[in-house]
């Protein structure tokens, strides 16, 4: 084949790629696709039919110190390619699989420089078919139409409009979808992430009573995402779609934004923004305000006054510490052991560069609590460094929410303070009704104290903000499981197992099999996560299942592959060793556990009120002694 001009638009199939604009459209549609996957498909279409070897990606789009696992992170991109392009590896129709080599695209591809040709080429190609409706014609026409004038350049969105739009009932719902990376550099995928959850904090705060913003974890679903505007919008049921894209270069940044109403498609505003990163924190206020306007019916006549009466949070002294708290946050969402380490790196770097940044302290609070609480530390050592950053970062900025649900979950976790942590966790819903994690946290702590009807009710709530997370529909079914409601339970840890099999906290249905006395399938489950990852806790939880069905033998067995096993994992064994002890009838070797994990101010004490794991124990006065040393007994 021959090699193809950087700046052609390259047409194949039904689609056309625009290497200049990096645009992919199929039927003259562009279609919601950026940052590596699109540069794959560019550099493959530079040289058609030959192979692009793996280490040529990686020099050209991966550089040595990249935020990236590159091999997951390539196969990640190439997957994404393929099913952005309706592909498969198996019967490749574009793009070639070479094991351990590269890739290599195969379909004929041809130039186009206009737009108006690749699209008329398109639509002649599908209208040549019998089976192509004539609305679909006409529609391409359109496409093809609206392609050519914004191809000319004669029209450019740079100022505010918009439609009013009839004022739903109850509380509208809003979604910022990922903006775009356009750098063309795969390092700045933390700018555009950043930016991301930056407008959604802000969107958050304008009127939490008439506009709810859906949460980072469900809009990251949709990140390089080839799913159409109206199934997002039906997905995660919101009235209104935010977005956009950010070009960093140099000291400068251009933004673009549309806000498009679901209901009839209708782009409310489209703006464009040029500024010097400097100023990048005040525009991201300025367009949550504008957002504001666009919806103002909505919002109702009072909008600016409830925006102008909630406090912002106090903006870094300079943007290089601003850079270093967006990059903390793209670690920190990984939720990984090396990521929590890299994070708090970061964090301590802008509290180096602004040492009254309270976000950062926030940041820093979080990873510390979580990496204690995800048992990657020991909590003795990691929970005072998260309460000393979120105590910093309240006497800083005591408006954060952020920084009062960190340091609920502190008091929550560390100090079996319960009525400090409800404390805080009010007061974080108060200042950010909007903030998921607040009221996916706070259900939590109602499970531990047995307040399931309104554990159940914060964790709709959160699943409201969040409905694509696979944590907030797991742990509502760990609340079912906690109350005993273990049918319902099941059916929702299955649910979550059906979006994602290896989903580690799904896995939880282990124990409801038990309740139910469905010992075989609790098995079957072990071996299915076994054979995703051999880890200490598998084992830990055949010895319990094995034990609770009466085969002693097996839960000797397996309690000792767990001690193998994790002398190579060396995971914090107390959890492990306590709930495979229960499941046995060890009673002393349980509560000798037990004592280690007070002395270590363990997470896992939180749930001894209702852990059903423990309910043979009850009886035993030391059981009840440990209730009220950890403030959970009457």
């Amino acid at each position: 084949m021959t090699k193809v001009s950087n700046s052609a638009a390259v047409r194949f199939g039904v689609f056309q790629v625009n290497l200049a604009a990096r645009e992919l459209s199929k039927h003259g549609v562009r279609l919601r696709i950026s940052g590596q996957p699109l540069a794959i498909l560019a550099l493959l279409l530079e040289k058609p039919g030959e192979v692009v070897t793996r280490e040529e990606l990686r020099q050209k789009l991966w550089s040595t110190d990249t935020f990236v696992d590159f091999e997951h992170s390539l196969n990640k991109a190439v997957n994404r390619l393929r099913q952005t392009l309706g592909d498969s590896a198996e019967e490749p129709l574009y793009i070639e699989t070479l094991p351990r080599v590269g890739y290599r695209f195969i379909a004929p591809v041809t130039e186009s420089h206009s737009a108006s040709d690749a699209v008329n080429a398109a639509i002649q190609q599908d209208a040549s078919s019998p089976e192509v409706p004539r609305g679909r014609l006409l529609r391409w026409a359109l496409y093809a139409l609206t392609a050519i004038v914004l191809a000319s350049g004669t029209v450019y969105l740079t100022h505010r409009w918009w439609l009013p739009p009839p004022q739903p009932q109850g509380r509208a719902l809003l979604a910022v979808l990922p903006f775009e990376n356009l750098s063309g550099d795969p390092e700045q995928e933390y700018v555009s992430d950043g930016l991301t959850e930056e407008m959604i904090a802000q969107l958050g705060r304008i009127d939490p009573e008439h506009l709810g913003v859906i949460a980072r974890t469900s809009v990251m679903h949709y990140k390089h995402s080839p799913e159409q505007l109206e199934q997002i919008g039906r997905e995660l049921g919101v009235q209104y779609v935010l977005e956009g894209s950010v070009r960093r270069d140099a000291g400068k940044v251009r933004i673009t934004a549309q806000l498009i109403q679901m209901r009839d498609q209708t782009h409310l505003w489209a703006r464009q923004y040029d500024r010097e990163l400097s100023s990048l924190l005040a525009l991201q206020g300025e367009i949550a305000q504008e957002i504001a306007d666009g919806i103002q019916l909505t919002l109702g006549d009072d909008h600016k006054r409830v925006a102008a009466d909630r406090k912002p949070a106090a903006s870094p002294s300079s943007y290089e510490a601003y850079d270093l708290y967006l990059k903390g946050r793209y670690f920190w969402n990984k939720r990984t052991a090396a990521g929590f380490q890299q994070a708090v790196e970061y964090f301590q770097q802008a509290i180096a560069k602004d040492p009254n940044y309270a976000r950062a302290y926030a940041g820093l609070a979080d990873s510390y609590a979580l990496m204690s609480s995800y048992n990657f530390v020991p909590q003795n050592e990691f929970m005072p460094k998260a309460r000393a950053a979120a105590l910093r970062a309240l006497q800083i900025d005591d408006g954060l929410a952020e920084a009062h649900t960190s340091l609920a979950l502190i008091t929550e976790n560390y100090d079996w303070d319960w009525q400090t942590a409800e404390k805080e966790y009010r007061r974080a819903i108060q200042l950010d009704p909007n903030y998921a994690t607040v009221h996916h946290w706070y259900a939590e702590y109602l499970t531990w104290l047995g307040r399931f009807d309104e554990a159940l009710g914060e964790s709709e709530r959160a699943r409201q903000l969040d409905p694509l997370s696979l944590i907030i529909d797991a742990d509502n079914g760990a609340i079912l499981y906690y109350s005993r409601q273990y049918d319902r339970a099941i059916e929702k840890f299955r649910a979550v197992q059906e979006m994602e099999p290896n989903f580690p906290r799904a896995h939880m249905v282990i124990y409801a099999y038990v309740e139910k006395r469905m010992f075989a399938e609790a098995l079957a489950d072990i071996d299915h996560w076994r054979h995703f990852e051999d880890t200490p806790w598998t084992w830990a939880a055949a010895a319990y299942v094995y034990g609770r069905s009466g085969q002693q033998a097996q839960a000797r067995l397996a309690l000792a592959k767990m001690e193998r096993v994790n002398r190579r994992r060396r995971l914090d064994p107390i959890q492990m060793l306590t709930t495979a002890y229960a499941g046995t009838d060890d009673k002393d070797e349980a509560f000798a556990w037990f004592e280690k994990a007070y002395l270590a101010h363990s997470a896992m004490l939180t749930t001894l009120k209702v852990e059903p794991v423990y309910d043979p124990l009850r009886s035993d006065p030391r059981f009840q002694n440990l209730l009220r040393r950890v403030h959970l007994a009457p």
